[in-house]
């Protein structure tokens, strides 16, 4: 049953940029839940693809770059790592330069701009990059206010605030997705329309299992890793050239299950998060949080925090559990429907993967839509899954160093690759081309085989006998009660 409005052709729709391919018509109307970062990305490809595109949020959607309640992780750090900038760049041409423009950081040139400590190792990024890597460093409100502005500029796609998409239309044997039933939140009338797709991307409260059940299908199996994340974020001022650094990320570890983030964003302003894992509670007020950073932040950056100027109070957010529910092994889906971003997985976000597969998966999007419709569904999810599962690999292995072995198991390979990376963080620490390639993988430049290339072996074993002496020589001044060295990097001076 196809009821609802109509939907008008436009017939200026081939004379749009898109991202890339020979476009071909998919259908008459797209419908996108919730206006996220996945859900603009998504539309953007549909704009090609499709006469009309529909985006419903629940929020009203502001007209300037403003924080808002659907968005509740937009208080707390955000990046785009160097392969979500590029994606991004080649969706919308000229992106990145207004972002730029708009005052947003970049580190570009300079590593050194980069204080990132993982797994208590401070990597080594004293050296120039010897490949093109950037990291754009807008807020969640900037960063998601020029997306929605670029497809707003597109001539298809509409917005739609403050309404709710609450059910699913189908056909009556169930096994096509029709259109959706919207409710406008100010009036509570609820209205039909027709879709011949519609795209979930209403984040970790997406109910796309719950529709597939209600039509009759599975729900989906799940990965999960109880990960018990929680931050305290406050917006902080800074004046110009206060630090070197651009982006101070130091992790947690075992025994230390607090973490440090700190984000120069535009307009000199500064997210400052701390970060518990594993269910540990965190102060709201800002002096407790100075404290927490004290004895993990290089002395420098702990004075810098010391004397910001508070621009907000400090917020809150919890993420209890990743969660990946694999629709890639589902036998069959109905036709018309597609999870994207949260909905589909979200990982521990003190990795910052979220919006470059966000941008992975509308990429996966526009080269299933350039072959057609058929079996679209099933197509997409296992066009996402390669991505997915290296994103998710990574951060399982980092959370298992945190976490433990019970609570989250992995195959041989990957306990492997946990061995592995604990050794190649080490040398790190005295390497910058180690440290590159490090930083390289987390940005999702390269793959994580990218650390055991020959060259980057070779460089391994040549420092293996300098990490042993240095290990057996702050061994021996532990015990007679003297201070270890600092690791290279650890206290830069501003």
């Amino acid at each position: 049953m196809r009821t609802g409005l109509p939907i008008k052709c436009n017939p200026a729709r081939g004379m749009r940029p898109h991202t890339g391919g020979v476009m071909a018509t998919a259908g008459r109307h797209a419908v996108v839940i919730g206006a996220s970062m996945s859900g603009l990305l998504a539309a953007r490809v549909l704009a090609d693809f499709y006469d009309q595109v529909t985006v419903f949020d629940r929020d009203l959607l502001p007209e300037l770059p403003e924080h808002r309640r659907g968005v509740p992780q937009g208080e707390h750090g955000h990046l785009l790592l160097p392969r979500g900038g590029e994606l991004l760049g080649q969706m919308f041409p000229g992106l990145l330069g207004e972002l730029e423009a708009a005052g947003v950081p970049v580190v570009r040139d300079d590593l050194s701009e980069i204080h990132f400590c993982p797994g208590g190792h401070v990597l080594d990024t004293r050296a120039a990059p010897t490949r093109r890597m950037e990291v754009y460093l807008p807020s969640r409100p900037r960063l998601e206010w020029q997306v929605r502005r670029a497809v707003r500029a597109l001539s298809n796609p509409r917005m739609v605030g403050d309404h709710t998409v609450d059910s699913l239309v189908s056909n009556s044997a169930g096994d096509r997705v029709t259109g959706v039933r919207v409710i406008a939140r100010a009036s509570g009338s609820p209205q039909m329309l027709a879709a011949d797709l519609v795209v979930d991307a209403a984040g970790r409260a997406a109910r796309t299992s719950t529709w597939l059940e209600r039509l009759g299908y599975r729900r989906p199996t799940e990965l999960s890793i109880p990960v018990g994340v929680s931050y305290a974020t406050q917006l902080v001022r800074m004046p110009p050239g206060r630090l070197r650094e651009k982006l101070v990320v130091i992790g947690a570890q075992p025994g230390a299950p607090v973490g440090l983030g700190l984000f120069q964003h535009e307009n000199n302003s500064w997210e400052f998060t701390v970060f518990g894992v594993a269910g540990h509670r965190l102060p709201l007020e800002p002096a407790q949080l100075l404290s927490c950073v004290r004895h993990m932040a290089p002395a420098h950056i702990a004075e810098a925090l010391a004397g910001a100027e508070a621009l907000s109070r400090v917020a809150r957010y919890r993420f209890p559990v990743s969660r990946w529910r694999r629709f890639d092994r589902m036998r069959s889906l109905p036709a018309g429907l597609i999870a994207v971003g949260d909905a589909l997985c979200c990982i521990n976000p003190t990795y910052g993967h979220g919006m470059t597969l966000a941008a992975f998966e509308a990429v996966a999007l526009a080269d299933c839509l350039r072959i057609g419709t058929d079996d679209l569904p099933q197509r997409f999810f296992r066009a996402c899954a390669p991505p997915i599962d290296l994103a998710w690999r990574f951060a399982a292995t980092a959370d298992r160093a945190l976490l433990g072995a019970e609570a989250v198991p992995l195959a041989l390979a990957d306990r492997i690759a946990s061995a592995v990376s604990d050794r190649y963080l080490r040398a790190a620490t005295r390497d910058p081309l180690l440290s590159e390639q490090f930083l390289r993988v987390a940005g999702m430049l390269d793959p994580p085989s990218a650390m055991l290339r020959p060259a980057a072996l070779r460089r391994l074993v040549r420092l293996a006998p300098r990490q042993r002496k240095a290990r057996r020589s702050a061994t021996g001044r532990a015990v007679r009660g003297t201070r270890p060295t600092e690791e290279p990097g650890s206290h830069r001076a501003p």
